[in-house]
This record gives C-alpha cells, structure tokens and sequence, in this order.
C-alpha cells in the first residue's frame, strides 16, 4: 500500500519488493522511505533472509512501514521484589537505558518475552553501571539469574572462551550490524573481503575482534590488516580524519551517534555493506540450578512475540526513537 510517513514524502511501503541487481539495504530504503538513514527497518524486518549482508538479487524483502504511535505494554509481572532477577546496564543506546522510551529496545524485548513466556514468574531488572562487574562476579555467582544483553561468541570456534566456558545463551534478542565508517569522498568500497586486505581499521581497545579472525578471513592472525585500538570510538574517528586509517569499524547505533556528537555528518559515511552481524542475547551461568527453565521461558516467549508481529511493532518504535533523535 501507499502510506504517508510523517514528515516524509509519499513511501512505499508495507509491499513486498523483489531485490534488483546492484540493490544494497542503504539504496532500498532511500527508494522505499526517501532516506537511506532507514536501511536499519529494512534489515531487522528481514533477519532471516538477508542473514546480516546485503540482500541477494532475486529475494524478497519485506518493506515495513516506520512506527506509528503505538505504545508499549505494560510489563505486569515486574516487581520490585520477584523472586527471578536480571541484571542490565545503562548507556547503550538504543538497547538499554533507563532514560530511554521503556528503558531500551533489549528491556522492552526482555520485557515482553516474559509476559508472553509459558507458566510466567514475576521478576525484577536491577540495573549496574559498571558492565566489567556483571559476569563475574555479579552473574557468576548468582547475585542475579539472568543478565542482557550480551553478545555470543563463536563458542564453535572458541570453546575456550570465559563467555561459552561459563554461560548459556539465549535465543538472539536481536542481530547488530557492525559496520565499516569511512571518509565522504574515500574510494574505499566493500563488495567482498578482498577489498579489506591490507587497510588499516579501528576499533577501540576492548571490543572483539573474532568477526576479523573467523575461519574465512584470519585477518588478524596471518596479518592481512592492520588494527589500530584507542581508548575510545572518539579516538578511532579522530584517526579516520586525519587519514591515519581507512576505515572505523563499530556497529551502526554507536558509529552513527559519534558522526553526529562529534559533529562529522556528511564527512564521514558507513559503506552499504555490514562487515559483520552480531547478536544480543540473555545470559545465565552454566551453574545455575534453574538454568535450563529460565532459558526456555525467554526463547518460548520470544517465538511467541515474533509469531504475534509485536517483536516487529517494537523494534520499528525504537528506531525511530533512535534515529529522530540524530536528526
């Protein structure tokens, strides 16, 4: 159908679209939503088929139109002194926060797989500043139950992880695309991984780095980039502008906060492409007595938000959140 999106021009959307040869998920959305800044609607409205890349030529896509008004439940079984806790942290926009609409896209997610979980139990956020304390020893030794949102690690690949070695995963929350930030102007392109070998990229010190070193690219290990790691995504767009890199590379929500804090709109630009694809997820210790039951109540209750179109409803609300506010 044809809808009107408030302050844009007339959208196409709600429709099903069929991916054209040279199609990436920026040049969709700017046909579909008349900006490319919504590419973000498009790519988690079709996590399964476009697997965290560029969609292929010949697929279907989904195009949803951007949240309306819609307001989120109320979490009716949080209480302030439930028996089941978890554990989050603030500053991680648009995910977790307790200044943001519903205190997060995660919190509302967490939220609302627990409403819909079978044989629901109340439970209790607790909130910790200092993410270094949540696995251990707040997590580990079973200060709170469950902690959100983290990412998983190529457990597969590294079994030896303090992560795989001492916690169950959930289910994803949801995927987070890691992007490649370059100057306007740069002739630096991302088709394939060839075209990273030999540039130099930034990521701060601290962040992981296995999607550089997975089996199919070892670009660390055998020395095929080089890696610069400040001590912070301020400082790894410093050195991008001042030619030192060719790229910085973080996911979307934060690169694309610091473009606008930092006052680089328009001077710097993620290429069309996701480097890489990570996902969020509830935690538990692998030594918790109720770890299997808790889990399966937040996968049951996230299939069931999914299947209801509400998982759809509120990850479109918060980016809109997230992307107005950078206007």
């Amino acid at each position: 159908m044809l809808s009107a999106l408030p302050g844009m021009a007339q959208a196409l959307c709600d429709v099903t679209y069929k991916v054209q040869p040279g199609d990436t998920l920026l040049s969709i959305a700017e046909t579909h939503y008349d900006t490319s800044q919504q590419w973000t609607l498009v790519y988690y409205a079709n996590q399964a088929v476009l697997q965290g890349q560029n969609p292929v030529p010949g697929t279907d896509v989904y195009i949803p139109c951007p949240a309306t008004t819609t307001e989120p439940d109320a979490p009716h079984l949080r209480k302030a002194d439930a028996e089941m806790t978890l554990l989050t942290g603030g500053n991680y926009l648009p995910f977790t926060d307790r200044n943001w609409p519903s205190e997060g896209m995660a919190t509302e997610l967490v939220n609302a797989a627990l409403e819909l979980s079978p044989s629901p139990l109340p439970y209790a956020i607790g909130w910790e500043g200092d993410r270094s304390q949540h696995l251990f020893p707040l997590l580990d030794q079973k200060t709170y139950d469950m902690g959100f949102p983290w990412q998983k690690p190529d457990c597969a690949a590294t079994p030896d992880n303090e992560r795989c070695k001492n916690f169950h995963f959930s289910e994803p929350l949801m995927d987070l695309p890691i992007m490649l930030f370059k100057r306007e102007g740069s002739d630096f392109s991302y088709e394939s991984d060839a075209d990273v070998i030999g540039k130099r990229l930034c990521r701060p010190a601290g962040y992981f780095t296995h999607d550089l070193d997975r089996a199919d690219r070892r670009w660390l290990a055998e020395g095929k980039i080089t890696l610069e790691q400040p001590d912070s995504p301020e400082a790894c767009f410093e050195q991008l502008m001042a030619g030192k890199v060719d790229a910085v590379t973080v996911n979307i929500f934060l690169g694309a906060s610091k473009i606008v804090a930092m006052g680089l709109r328009g001077r710097v630009v993620p290429l069309d492409r996701p480097l890489s694809r990570e996902s969020l997820h509830v935690v538990i210790s692998k030594t918790h007595w109720r770890g299997t039951t808790h889990l399966y109540r937040i996968n049951a209750g996230l299939a069931a938000l999914r299947d209801s179109g509400r998982y759809n409803e509120i990850v479109a609300r918060h980016l809109e959140v997230f992307w107005g506010q950078l206007k």
